[in-house]
């Protein structure tokens, strides 16, 4: 991503004014954020958050966003995500060359964005391969293969008109796991403990429910 060319620098604004109109935003903990290798991960609770999150972080933050393959189906705005650094996922499919591209993001000095729960979740109710929400153990490979630092990330559940949303940017996370890449156990567990603390962050219990 090249964020300071003139179709980055407009569709920015353009975004944010609009976003700022439907959707204001209050945010939280920006300055905690590393400047690079940084790996970002929010709940999920709306296609909002991809959007409200990217506008509220410096416009010099190099940041690619892990987007559903579905979105890059049309044209033009399939084009529009990948000149702003955001690339397709094909959720429920072990697709290699994706997580290739988000661990090169990362290794390149930029920052990334995935939601670890990998779908939308709204109200507690969602599910990940016929089972309640939860997260996918690929967030955390990703995280300790790279090196990055593996960022909670709140972003409030009920996104209505013109009503504030609060997004809380919390404290890297620092995994532990044994050996050079750990078990498959201890990225499942690293993966929950993540997201478990953006949850946390605006007070909830991983799926949205209150504390």
């Amino acid at each position: 991503m090249k964020p300071f060319n003139r179709l980055f620098v407009f569709i920015y604004y353009a975004a944010g004014l609009l976003a700022d109109i439907l959707h204001p935003v209050s945010v939280e903990g920006v300055e905690r954020l590393p400047k690079n290798g940084a790996l970002l991960c929010p709940n999920h609770s709306s296609n909002w958050d991809p959007i409200l999150v990217a506008l509220k972080l410096p416009k010099n933050y190099r940041l690619h966003i892990m987007a559903k393959e579905e979105l890059f189906k049309n044209p033009l705005l399939g084009w529009l995500l990948r000149k702003v650094g955001a690339f397709p996922v094909s959720r429920g499919n072990n697709d290699i060359n994706t997580v290739r591209t988000a661990m090169q993001a990362i290794k390149d000095g930029d920052n990334l964005l995935i939601f670890p729960e990998g779908t939308v979740v709204r109200n507690g109710v969602g599910y990940i391969d016929g089972l309640p929400a939860h997260a996918k153990a690929g967030v955390a490979m990703i995280g300790v293969r790279t090196g990055a630092a593996l960022v909670p990330v709140f972003v409030d559940g009920e996104k209505k008109l013109f009503h504030r949303t609060r997004i809380i940017f919390g404290e890297p996370y620092e995994p532990h796991y044994t050996g050079r890449r750990g078990t498959s156990e201890e990225m499942q567990k690293i993966a929950d403990d993540v997201l478990a603390a953006a949850y946390a962050l605006g007070g909830q219990a991983v799926g949205g429910k209150p504390l």
